[in-house]
């Protein structure tokens, strides 16, 4: 009789465990991490699809979208964290869809921001871009939407190589990071945007391949993004794959793997 009840305290023990390992592992998620896959190709080539990465939650403080179910109403919507800076790359609540996207940071809450002929202006100031070569992959089907890359080479067969420009932007305050090109747009010349307080302006890289908040939310857009909506900051890429599901290890991306992202 001994041995079955020490058995069954000990079957107690281990489900106890689990069940104590599963509750610390999710509030470890909501409260800080949260996992993200990249599904499209809006911020090549700072990030490509499949990248997986964990958005940082305490890095602004937190929201109604980075800390739910209310479990932060008593530090009043904000807790340790900084406020976001020009040049993050940021997942943020769609404000009119409601989904999860991710976009890098241009303009400030009372910047002005303008495209003129492809290059970025914040306050009057002109962003500079220098050449910095070429972003080349492969014309193939990409991530498990299989959707294919934009060329600005276009008109080249599956397998070949499709081919984008890439610049170094230099934002004020003196960050920098790559962006493409890929053709001329309607996005490339754009009316002068006022950020209202409180809200924010994104872009992708991959500037012609990217709705942001270049489109306004009458067009199911970004627009103006509010702090709100902010869900936290992504600093380095953890795992890597270019195939329809992480399962195919031959597609992985080792030299991606935790990875700064810049």
């Amino acid at each position: 009789m001994a041995g079955r009840a020490e058995k069954k305290d000990g079957i107690f023990e281990t489900v106890k465990t689990i069940v104590y390992a599963l509750l610390i592992a999710g509030v470890f998620r909501t409260l800080f991490f949260q996992p993200f896959w990249i599904p499209s190709g809006s911020m090549k080539d700072t990030l490509l699809v499949g990248d997986f990465l964990f958005v940082n939650k305490m890095a602004y403080g937190y929201s109604q979208y980075s800390c739910p179910f209310s479990l932060c109403t008593f530090i009043d919507g904000r807790w340790f964290g900084s406020e976001p800076e020009r040049g993050d790359v940021v997942v943020f609540r769609h404000p009119v869809a409601g989904t999860d996207f991710i976009k890098r940071l241009i303009g400030m809450p009372g910047d002005t921001v303008q495209l003129r002929s492809g290059v970025l202006y914040i306050n009057g100031n002109e962003a500079p871009q220098e050449p910095a070569g070429t972003f080349v992959e492969a014309f193939e089907k990409q991530g498990p939407l299989g959707n294919l890359p934009q060329c600005e080479n276009a008109g080249v067969g599956l397998g070949a190589d499709c081919v984008k420009s890439r610049f170094i932007e230099t934002l004020p305050g003196g960050t920098s990071h790559a962006i493409l090109n890929i053709r001329s747009s309607r996005l490339d010349d754009t009316p002068v945007y006022t950020v209202p307080e409180g809200h924010y302006f994104f872009m992708g890289d991959n500037r012609d391949n990217s709705t942001d908040s270049r489109v306004s939310q009458n067009a199911m857009g970004v627009g103006f993004v509010p702090f709100e909506n902010l869900i936290g900051r992504a600093d380095r890429v953890i795992f890597s794959s270019s195939g329809r599901s992480m399962l195919f290890f031959w597609t992985w991306r080792g030299d991606r793997f935790y990875e700064k992202i810049v």
